[in-house]
Parts: C-alpha cells; structure tokens; sequence
C-alpha cells in the first residue's frame, strides 16, 4: 500500500520532544495522553505508514522514566459505562490496559477514582483493585467546577483530593474513555507537587487534530467526522495567533478551557507556562506527513467510512440525525460525495442485478472484486473467496469450497445448532478453507493470501452480523455498510 507517514521518525522526534518537555519542568511533567494508546487504526487509516501502536512504542522507548496512572469516572463504573468499541465497560477496560501495559514492560503506578462520592459500585470496585495488589486514589467533585477557580486552586478544591504518589518523571495519564478527568487529574497533582516544593509540569499529547496542518486539511476534517457526535470542532487557536502570529489548529474544548487553565497555572506557580492550547501539546505526527498526497487521499476515503457509520448507526438506533449532517458538512468541505469510494456503487449495482445483498472489495491494484448472494453463501463470504483467488492467481471457475463441503456445516448449523440462517460467517468460512489445505493446493494458496487483505476498502449493500463485522477488523480491512437491514425484523445481530 501506498505509504504517506515516516513511522521511524515519528517514534524518533516524539520520544526526543517528550524528553525536552520534561526537561523544561525541571524534571517532572505530567502527561494527559488523549485518544487510543492500544490499536490507534484511525490514526493509521488516515496516516498510512503509521503504525496502531506507534504510541505504545513509543512510550516503550521511555520506559525507564515512565510511569502510567489511569483514571476512571466513579459515575462511569456506577453507570456500568460501555466503551462502544469494545463492547466492555470501563471498568473492565482498566483492567483490560493495565495488562496491556505491563505486557509492554511499562509500569502501571496506580488508578485513580474521579468524581467520587461514595458511589457503592466504586467502593467494591476500588476494594477489588486493592485485593490485586494495585494502588488506588480517590479524587472528589469541586463546587463550580471548572469557573470557581479561587476554590478550585485551595485546599478545600484540588487540596482535598488524594495525593498520587508518583516515582518516575514522565507521568502518563490515561483513561477508558473521554469524561474521565485526565486534565483535572493532572492540575490537581500540579498543586499537591507545588504545595511540597516539587517542580513540575503539565502537558497534552492528542494526535488529532494536527495542529500544524491546514484547518480544512482532509486529516483534520476526518478527524472531526470521527468525533460527530461528540461535537468538537476545528478552530484556529485564537491564543496562539495573537501571541505568536501564527495559525495552528485546535479543536473548541480546548480553546473555550483555556483561559481557566491559564488562570490556574497562574494561581499554582506564579504563572502559566503556556500562551496557548497549542503550546501545551507535544504532537509532533505534522512532521512526519512524507507524502501529503497520499495522507489527503486516505483521509478523504475516511470521511465516507465515518459517513456510512454514522447512518449505520442511525438506523440501529444508537445514534440520531445529527452526527449524519455534521459529517454531510465536512463532505461538502472536502468536495466528496459517495461516488468517490468505488466500492460503493459495484455493491449496490451488484444488489440491485441480483435483488439480494452483495459486497464488493477494492484490490490495491484498482480492481473491483464482487460477491453476491447464493443458496451456499453470503455475499461478503462469496466476496472474500473470489479475493484470496484474486490474489493467489487461481482462475474465478476453481470452486475452494464445493457444495459437498458446504452442506454437511449448513446442517450442522441449522438442525443440530439451531441457527436461523444456514449461511456461514467469515470465521466459520476461513476455517473450513484452512481445513481444505492439507488436501487441496489452491486452498493451501488462497490461505497463505489473508496477510494481503489488510487495508482494502470493503462496501456492503446491507448492515452486517456482528460477527462478520469483527471478522473483517481482524482481517484489517475497511468495511462500510449501507444503512439498511437484509429483512424486517425487529431484532438484529
């Protein structure tokens, strides 16, 4: 695939500009670490070269100076909070990143509960992260927050709060989510540290969006259409022009917190070390753009994949209307309609030729491979095997699975399993085709193919089963669905 983003000089750069922050604070800097850590395929989707644990690696470089303290919503563990996702509640997802963490050789200091007022799921949450072995700290909700900053910046505001205790210089704090209290956890360990005499800094590390590209630049709008429902939003940081006469790129919650966080800098140690929101991040993924080209394709292609999700979404209900018209806008910016993700138009062509759901997959060669809908296979299942044989050069007529073979699990599926529809999943597919290797070279050929799939862009004429549609993320591809159900009914999974 066509590569626009130098990942060895991301990892490079970004570790030396982290090093130089902590540097500057006399050797101490708290980190608030935005977006995903673990698996970042936004980033490497509208970057292509970057790498979904570049940040992780990066952050290994640093390992010996590195601690990570995680940060939980008690309102989220009492609301059992789901992270979409994943499909997990938070609280299991902080489970979930410590050992990812400590998988990756990084140490994990503590975990701290924000907003806590003595919600009962909290307690037995915070008693069950204790009995691990892991240290816990409780935060509590400040009167006014964020605009009382005279009780905000006291004892009976952020002085209230536990102290964390931390042994290494750089300070990462993560979160399941957004809404955690990433930023009120750092300013509040500002004042504890300042209140000891101990010198330390704050900073912001959000890779989107890219403070030093355009503010319409494809990447930036695909990161606003990734976060449509959030209701963040593209500004040129109005701090940063007037202090330096310069545009750079932030998004509106920044830019509206700002002048509180000033203040409170000011009231914590004499001063802020910032002009701007711009001057508290270390994002440095601008400087590794090696081929805009490239980069501004991608992130157009993007823009259609979280328009398709957005209307998927709508018609599940778990959305409404309001996402779909933001994303709509950001089109108009970037000049796109459908059109220009091929994909599209073959399914749905291929839907309406056959009048049952069809699937088509762009090949990085341009071609435009279809599947349509037959007594032994689904669409995406017939789609996928005319790919593999795409890329393994076997003629279109060889059958890789023959009726013989897809019977006999239909059967099983439906009379003894009792499954609704005979037709098999992806997963089900792949491994009935590994089965055929030992016996069948153009099986044995097909197979050795998946590694290929990875990045193609995949369209369906109707919404996928769940399974499906984690198959195809596991194979790295890019689905997009068209907002419509195969049948009527009222439940679908």
């Amino acid at each position: 695939m066509q590569i626009g983003f130098d990942n060895d000089k991301y990892l490079r750069i970004q570790s030396e500009h982290i090093t130089k922050r902590i540097a500057e604070f006399g050797g101490k800097l708290y980190l608030e670490f935005g977006g995903k850590l673990f698996d970042d395929f936004h980033a490497s989707r509208v970057l292509p070269g970057f790498h979904p644990d570049s940040k992780i690696t990066m952050l290994q470089e640093l390992r010996n100076d590195a601690e990570i303290v995680i940060v939980i919503n008690s309102g989220d563990i009492e609301k059992n909070k789901i992270r979409g996702d994943l499909g997990i509640t938070y609280d299991m997802d902080v489970l979930r990143l410590i050992d990812a963490f400590t998988g990756k050789g990084l140490f994990v200091g503590s975990v701290v509960l924000t907003q806590f007022a003595e919600q009962p799921s909290a307690i037995a949450y915070e008693k069950k992260l204790q009995a691990l072995g892991l240290k816990v700290y409780r935060h509590y909700p400040i009167t006014g927050y964020p605009s009382d900053i005279q009780l905000i910046v006291s004892d009976e505001g952020y002085g209230s709060n536990d102290y964390i205790e931390t042994q290494r210089p750089l300070v990462v704090v993560t979160a399941p989510g957004p809404g955690s209290g990433k930023m009120a956890t750092c300013l509040s360990q500002l004042y504890h540290e300042h209140k000891r005499g101990i010198q330390a800094g704050y900073a912001k590390f959000e890779t989107f969006p890219i403070w030093n590209l355009p503010l319409n630049h494809p990447v930036n709008l695909a990161y606003e259409a990734a976060t449509a429902d959030l209701d963040d939003v593209n500004m040129i940081d109005p701090f940063h022009l007037e202090a330096y006469g310069e545009k750079s790129v932030n998004y509106n919650r920044d830019v509206e917190i700002f002048p509180v966080l000033r203040e409170m800098f000011e009231r914590i140690a004499g001063e802020s070390p910032y002009k701007s929101p711009t001057d508290m991040g270390v994002n440095m993924a601008g400087f590794c753009i090696s081929d805009d080209d490239v980069v501004q394709k991608a992130a157009r292609q993007e823009i259609l994949r979280r328009y398709y999700q957005a209307q998927c979404d709508k018609r599940k209900g778990n959305a409404g209307e309001a996402p779909v018209r933001k994303i709509e806008l950001l089109m108009k910016k970037a000049d796109l309609t459908v059109s220009d993700r091929p994909v599209v138009m073959a399914a749905n062509i291929r839907d309406e030729e056959t009048g049952a759901p069809a699937a088509a997959v762009q090949m990085e060669d341009g071609t435009i491979i279809t599947g349509k809908t037959s007594p032994l296979l689904g669409a995406s299942s017939a789609m996928l095997l005319n790919a593999l044989k795409h890329l393994a050069g076997i003629d279109d007529r060889v059958e890789l699975l023959t009726r013989e073979i897809i019977e006999p699990l239909q059967d099983l599926k439906t009379k003894r399993l009792g499954n609704n529809s005979p037709l098999l999943h992806l997963n089900e597919l792949l491994i009935a085709l590994e089965m055929r290797t030992a016996s069948d070279p153009n099986a044995k050929a097909a197979i050795r193919q998946l590694g290929h799939l990875a990045g193609l862009e995949v369209h369906s004429s109707v919404i996928l089963s769940s399974i499906d549609v984690e198959m195809f993320k596991r194979l790295g591809m890019n689905l997009t669905c068209e907002p419509v159900y195969e049948n009527n009914k009222l439940y679908h999974n």
